[in-house]
Order: structure tokens, then sequence, then C-alpha cells
């Protein structure tokens, strides 16, 4: 079963939570203002609380910024992974690299709600993530949304998990941070927040640990009444060692431009350290978040960000691949990674790999033409010889080449690659490039040109479509429609056309708008799924009103073509 996704409750509507948060951002700008910090920081020091740089050991906070332990700039650009609820899925951390990601925020659990991850396993992820190359921030979910949520724990309990790893987490200072709780207070009097994330902080120096501590805000991490906001500089001076960075998540609340800049900049202004720890694109009932400002302001402003999440999420319209295959990107997925100001265009690794260094220019050599090793009528496995680059060969992006471009289709940080959803009797033209550790990109290999299988029994159209409920109650259900263009040129605009059977009736919609008349259906796009590039899917959720029956579409059309059905 897949777990719900808890973190991001919504309980006011996004445009009046944003119109509170603009108001309060008036009443509290003054807490984080430049010459704020500049007046207290002199009694700081004098009180004996050591500079930052001279705790410079692994990761570190100097001026605002997040530093290696070299003293360069690290800027993370990665995923958030639900380890704790699939610990099985190890290969993610490999995927995401391949795609490349230089850091990845993993979902643990102290043992409060969910299986405590041992010191076993929380060492295996450190492993995990290292020989990915990834920087690994560790995180408490038991804690999202304390003082609202029941069945949430407390930052004290979470700070005792912390203790209690203090072995594991020795000597790995360069490559983790600690999260100590995820999203740690509710709704329900947020300015409860300040207090006990102090005391945690403070438990966990005087324990020992010297790693970069992340803090998480109030409001379900969202801060829209702008608890973290006002107490930020508080906050930070409780760390004796001044390696402290705030997190804040953005989801509909931060729903217009002016709110994410507004926001970020106020601490950049305090040189007080901040980076979106999780933010979302999609839609949903609650407003539409504004990923482009998100991710172009961290760029700008040099900050991290760290998408939710890979795979998994009960309600799927944030997973960015489907299934835990990184070849099936949603339209959320090609978004964080291959959109403007993502994850491909602006990732750096972290130089305690070796890679990420600003002299680093030289790209690798191009991979040896693709060969096709299995042609089924639906999917091709590639190989190819190896590229070779001066530092180190990370990872290969196959992709599809039509009018001379070429659309990423799959990826891999070995010389094969299986690229799946194809149209059967179809010829398809592919080539491969190299990355290495810096994000530089091989010039494209020769190409290979491929004819699937005929098969059988496949429509005519160049799409696919998987329909399921994910939950059903008296009443009514939720549902997932994932479509895919199996064809070898994007679609879009699109409309998908089917019909339910037993009178359902849809009620809200995510990734498009429905449009019904009787059991006939017809959704458009939303704007973050208009386009479906070759190969690509995009997924849409949605809730509905039932009766006793509830039987499942047979028959999908997009654009009027007939659309396969698995």
């Amino acid at each position: 079963m897949r777990p719900a996704r808890r973190d991001t409750p919504r309980t006011l509507p996004a445009r009046l939570l944003a119109g509170l948060a603009a108001l309060i951002g008036l009443v509290v700008v003054g807490a984080l203002c430049p010459g704020a910090a500049q007046a207290q920081s002199p009694a700081v020091r004098s009180a004996g609380v050591p500079s930052p740089d001279a705790q410079a050991a692994g990761l570190h906070i100097s001026d605002g910024r997040l530093l290696e332990g070299n003293g360069d700039d690290f800027v993370m650009r990665g995923v958030n992974h639900a380890h704790t609820w699939y610990p099985g899925e190890t290969q993610s951390l490999a995927d995401v690299k391949a795609l490349g990601a230089n850091s990845v925020r993993v979902v643990l659990s102290d043992g409060h709600r969910w299986s405590e991850n041992g010191p076993a396993d929380v060492a295996a992820v450190i492993e995990q993530c290292k020989a990915n190359r990834l920087i690994c921030v560790l995180e408490v979910h038991d804690t999202t949304g304390y003082g609202e949520d029941a069945a949430a724990g407390t930052l004290d309990h979470a700070a005792d998990y912390w203790i209690g790893l203090k072995d594991v987490l020795a000597g790995q200072e360069d490559y983790v941070i600690v999260n100590i709780g995820n999203e740690p207070w509710g709704n329900t009097d947020p300015a409860g927040w300040t207090e006990p994330t102090v005391a945690a902080v403070k438990k966990l120096r005087a324990a020992g640990l010297q790693h970069t501590i992340m803090v998480d805000a109030p409001n379900w991490g969202q801060d829209w009444q702008g608890v973290m906001r006002a107490n930020a500089r508080s906050v930070y001076d409780a760390d004796p060692t001044g390696n402290l960075i705030f997190s804040i998540h953005m989801y509909s609340v931060f729903d217009t431009a002016q709110e994410i800049t507004d926001y970020l900049n106020a601490f950049v202004d305090a040189e007080l350290p901040i980076l979106i720890g999780e933010f979302g694109g999609p839609a949903d009932q609650y407003g539409d978040p504004d990923e482009d400002t998100m991710m172009a302001t961290a760029e700008q402003l040099r900050l991290g960000y760290l998408a939710w999440s890979w795979s998994g999420n009960t309600d799927p319209v944030l997973d960015l691949a489907l299934d835990f295959d990184p070849s099936r990107l949603s339209g959320w997925g090609e978004r964080i990674f291959h959109g403007v100001n993502g994850i491909a265009q602006t990732s750096k690794e972290a130089t305690v790999y070796g890679g990420g260094a600003p002299d680093d220019t030289e790209a690798p050599t191009a991979p040896g033409t693709p060969s096709a090793t299995a042609v089924t009528d639906t999917s091709v496995t590639l190989g190819w010889a190896a590229a070779t680059d001066d530092t180190a060969v990370t990872g290969y992006d196959v992709v599809l080449v039509g009018d001379g471009t070429g659309t990423t289709v799959a990826s891999s940080t070995t010389t094969t690659a299986t690229v799946t959803g194809l149209t059967a009797a179809t010829t398809y033209t592919f080539a491969v490039h190299a990355r290495d550790a810096a994000g530089n990109r091989s010039a494209r290999s020769a190409t290979v040109e491929v004819t699937t299988d005929e098969g059988g029994g496949t429509p005519g159209g160049t799409c696919s479509v998987g329909y399921r409920v994910v939950g059903e109650w008296p009443g009514g259900f939720q549902g997932e429609i994932a479509v895919r263009n199996t064809g070898g040129a994007a679609v879009g605009p699109w409309t998908l056309a089917f019909a339910f059977a037993d009178g359902q009736t849809v009620t809200n919609m995510w990734g498009g708008t429905a449009t019904q008349e009787a059991g006939a259906v017809s959704v458009a796009p939303a704007s973050y799924t208009a386009t479906i590039p070759a190969g690509g899917t995009v997924t849409l959720g949605f809730t509905a009103q039932k009766g006793a029956d509830n039987t499942a579409p047979t028959a999908f059309s997009l654009n009027g073509a007939a659309c396969a059905t698995p």
C-alpha cells in the first residue's frame, strides 16, 4: 500500500493562506533585515559563539551560504526519496544520479509512527549515496504535522534518534546533512515551533554532532504564518557551530511569484541560509504552485531545491517517475529534470567526489554507436561502447532523434539501457550522450535505426493509457490515468476521451480539466501537462462519485485516435 502524502496537508484555501503570508511578512520583515543581522552578530561573537569558518569540517555554513569543506559553494539540485516506505527501491539513488541530481533527501523513521530505520539501514543508505556521488540529506518523517496530527512525534524524540545514530554519522560530515524532523508543526499554534526547534538543535550539538543541521518550517512546512521567518535569527544563533540551514516547503501556498521571491530574498538579505527542501508543481484542489518562479529564483539566488518526490506517492500527481521507473518520467518529472532551470541544466556534483569543479569544462568523448541487443513490439534494449572523460563519466542519456533534435527517452549509469513504451512495427532512430561529474555533456554518438516487432492487436494510435483505482469509499473513489505517448513526436495540446459505464461522475481532477456529459468524459491538459514528449507520460489524478458498481473504462482516445490499454 502506498503511504499517504501526509506532509503537505492544506487546511485553508491557498489564496487565503497567501494573503495571510503576505500580511505577516510585512509584520516580521524587520526580524530578517540585514541591519538586524549585522547588529546582533558582534554580541553573539562576544558571547563566545565561534565563527562558522572556525568550525568548517565538511559541509558547513558561512555568510549565509552552504559550503563544502574546501570552501566551495554547494547548491543542491535533487529530489526526495521515500526510503522508509520503500526500503527495497535502492536503485532509485542511482537513477536520480543518472538523471543529473547532485543530492537526495531520504525519508527515514525514528520508530514513533513507522518502522524505525536502524543503524545498519542508515549506514547502508549513506554508503549508497556516496557510491552514487550524491550529498545525502537524512530526515525523520514521524514529526510531520505535530500539534495538529495526533499521530506525529516530537522533535525531541527525533533528536534522540539522531543521537542514537551518532556512531553511524561520525565522519560523514562531508556527505550528510541531518534534517531533524520533517514539517514538525501543523497549523495549530505554530508559534510553538520555535522553542522545541531550538531545544533539539542544542541537544544535538551537546551530544557532539558536528554535521550541518537542517530545520523545517511549521504550518506543514510552508510557514504561511511567518513563524520561521520571524524567529529564524534566534534559532540560527542557538547553534554554537553556526552550521544550520532553514528549509521551506513550497506547495499551493506559494502560488504567486511575489510570495516566492519575497520569502527567499528575506533570508538571503539577512545572510541566513535557506533552501527549498520540498516543492510541488502540479495543481490540486488547493491551488496551483508557481514552480517556474521557485526554480528560477533558486537558480538566480544560488539556493538549493529538492523536488517532491521520486515515486510512490498515494496521490501520484507528485511522482517524478512512474512506478520507480526512470524511463517513465511524468510531466512533473520532465519539468524537474529536463526543464528550464531544471536539474540537468543547473546541477553540479559536489567537489568532495572530485567533480563539479568550476574549471572542469571538458566534455566526455562521444559514446560508441549504439546497437540493439533486444527488440520487442514495444521496447528495445541498446548497448554501446563507453565514453571517456578527464575526470569520470557518471551517466548516459539515450535520445530519440527526430527533425535534428534529440529527446531523452532513457538514462543509465551503465552502457546499456532499455527504452519502453514504443509502438509496434515502427522505425525509431536512437543515439547516446555521455555526462561527466561536472555536468558536461558529450557530443551525440552515431545513430542507430531500430524497427519494433509487429506484435498483435495494438491499436493504430500512438498512445497507451493505464487506468487504476487508487482508493474507494462509500459513494466515491480516487482514480489515476497515466497517458503515455508511444509515438516518435511530442503530442500537444491534447484531448483525452473515455466513458464511464456505471454513472460515475468526476468531482475534481489534477493534471487536467474534465468536462462530462452523462458517462462521456473529455479531459483537457493543465499548463504543465500540455505537451507529452515522445516516449513520455503524463499522469492525471481525480476523485469521483460512484454508485454500487465502479467498472473501469475500457476504451480511451487521444485527439481522436484509439489508445492501447495494457
